[in-house]
């Protein structure tokens, strides 16, 4: 599949790091801005269209979780974080700050490329889906609503806020609704064919997004050894 060339923006304040990456992206093709730390990566975010953000969590002046914070109130551009440190509760911040993907360091620079490949699919396709219909492709149940086009949930009728990845999962369950999906098949439509992610990443969006559904968390059955299904 063709993968559009994007413009990234990459933020960490080891300089050598930031080095490496832009080397592969732009091999790759891409165009790559540079931001020592998180007060200039949301002065760019400002003043700037990115496709993608690669966002080091431990910065001097503004740490990464809180210049995603900052840049979410204006953009939902993908954010790729990265940490030295692998513990769950960075993981579950970080998912529920709007974070597309978690990236522990050290880690090659293939395996970067084929993190923002697997977003860049997911972006074009989905946007695409949206483009190709005229009219809004709704799920309802009891007190329950998703507006799959317009990217909105309604938990008895109050706006459900979520973060573009629970979006995502939420609605490719429902387009499988009674259909039992094992998780590599999630992990693969919703994160994107060459995720490096692991289960643990899967388990925990998904008690995010019961979280979000609130009394209609029912709807998503565990299935276990097997993966998940979305009762409608």
């Amino acid at each position: 599949m063709f993968i559009k060339m994007a413009k990234i923006l990459i933020c960490d304040d080891e300089a050598g790091l930031r080095a490496v990456i832009k080397r592969y992206a732009i091999f790759e093709g891409h165009e790559v801005m540079e931001a020592g730390d998180g007060m200039k990566a949301v002065e760019l975010c400002r003043n700037n269209t990115f496709d993608i953000i690669i966002m080091d969590i431990m910065m001097p002046e503004l740490d990464g979780f809180s210049a995603v914070k900052e840049i979410r109130k204006t953009s939902d551009t993908p954010v790729i974080m990265l940490s030295a440190r692998g513990e769950e509760y960075d993981k579950v911040l970080g998912f529920e700050i709007g974070v597309d993907d978690y990236v522990v360091k050290p880690f090659s620079s293939k395996e970067m490329m084929l993190r923002i490949a697997a977003i860049l699919r997911r972006v074009e396709k989905g946007g695409k889906a949206k483009s190709d219909d005229n009219k809004h492709i709704l799920f309802e149940k009891d007190g329950f609503k998703a507006d799959m086009t317009a990217y909105m949930v309604f938990i008895d009728g109050v706006q459900a806020v979520m973060t573009p990845k629970e979006y995502d999962l939420l609605f490719f369950l429902i387009r499988n609704k009674n259909i039992a999906v094992p998780r590599d098949k999630i992990m693969t439509e919703v994160w994107g064919f060459d995720y490096y992610g692991d289960d643990r990443t899967l388990d925990t969006h998904m008690k995010l997004l019961r979280k979000s559904l609130g009394p209609y968390a029912h709807f998503i059955k565990t299935l276990r050894g097997l993966g998940y299904r979305f009762d409608g």
